[in-house]
């Protein structure tokens, strides 16, 4: 039995019952997997219910305003997909005539589906015979057969896809893809692989060499850029002073509190103290609150956020503020740290 038949076999027995397995609809198979990109499957299938409820097919995806898109996708992190989910939804509409390709090159010249995406779908919806390359495939390859080129390197992925290309089933590629991709999730782990019962290990380099945990490898990350967020507070009767995120950073067109970003710590008091802060709410800014710094961790980014409660109303409104009445605050998208301070403030 080969590589491909001792998986697939695995796979057969071992797998887990997800709802998108069951389902050769494209546009089913598109919402799960950009939904469990960068996500957990235990933490992405909720979302994915609550998205195929509200949204059965391509045709109300496309109708949905990007703001209910968004205030669904709260707390998924990366809401680029979200975005792009919708741009996609609406080429959808206007290129294909509302029918979801399942040709890996016209799933190609959609928004936000690269290579990996498109082999997924083309494979799980159509038996395309395209080879699928995830975190899970790299892991696999890598150890098996003992490849050290970095994973995230030009070399590494042409390395890996190739050999991807030449492993696949020819006559079962949907269900080579779906083997492949569970076996690493679910065996072949990246801590603690249950290398005792795997079905493969007789072939396997990293077993035979002692390289589990040095395999696959990856080229250093980016540097991380540190953030300061001052998030100030306003309230106004049963109205909270909001802003309006601009495209051009982080959680673009998403909402939150007014925000003094610094290049360094403050405390609540030098911030209160800061040139613009005056400029917006005069001289003597009086704190009534100031809550624990909390740190939250993006992709390339650590920001370091602190919540500062005042008294002062706005001698001046940025363009982008606004107040909003607390029952309102629920229809807004808003970054995941935002909505947990105003729920746990409020008591939403």
């Amino acid at each position: 039995m080969n590589f491909s038949d001792e998986l697939i076999k695995w796979y057969l027995e071992n797998k887990r019952e997800l709802p998108w397995r069951n389902s050769t609809d494209a546009y089913v198979i598109w919402l799960s997997e950009i939904i469990l990109q960068q996500t957990r499957v235990e933490q992405g299938l909720p979302y994915f219910y609550r998205f195929l409820e509200k949204y059965p097919d391509v045709e109300s995806f496309a109708a949905a305003d990007e703001g209910d898109i968004l205030n669904l996708w709260q707390g998924l992190g990366y809401y680029s997909r979200g975005r792009n989910m919708l741009k996609t939804a609406r080429q959808v509409m206007e290129q294909f005539d509302g029918k979801f390709p399942e040709d890996y090159r016209e799933l190609t010249q959609l928004k936000g589906i690269g290579d990996y995406t498109a082999a997924a779908i083309s494979s799980f919806a159509a038996n395309e015979a395209r080879a699928v390359v995830d975190g899970n495939v790299y892991r696999v390859l890598a150890r098996y057969f003992g490849i050290s080129e970095p994973i995230n390197s030009t070399k590494g992925k042409k390395i890996f896809q190739d050999i991807a290309n030449d492993l696949l089933n020819q006559q079962h590629p949907g269900l080579h893809n779906q083997a492949m991709m569970e076996f690493g999730a679910m065996l072949c782990k990246p801590k603690n692989p249950d290398c005792e019962i795997c079905p493969v290990r007789a072939g396997c380099f990293a077993y035979a060499n002692n390289a589990i945990s040095v395999l696959p490898q990856k080229l250093k990350k980016v540097k991380i850029r540190e953030r300061f967020f001052n998030y100030l507070l306003i309230t106004d009767g049963g109205t909270v002073l909001m802003n309006k995120r601009n495209e051009k950073d982080i959680w673009a067109n998403m909402y939150d509190l007014p925000l003094i970003e610094t290049p360094t710590y403050l405390s609540s008091q030098q911030v209160a103290e800061l040139p613009q802060v005056v400029a917006y709410f005069g001289e003597n800014v009086q704190i009534i609150k100031t809550f624990p710094i909390k740190k939250h961790v993006l992709t390339h980014q650590h920001l370091h956020t602190q919540f500062i409660q005042i008294a002062n109303k706005p001698i001046k409104l940025e363009q982008e503020w606004f107040y909003t009445e607390l029952k309102k605050l629920k229809k807004l998208a808003l970054p995941k740290i935002i909505s947990i301070f105003i729920n746990n403030f409020f008591s939403l």
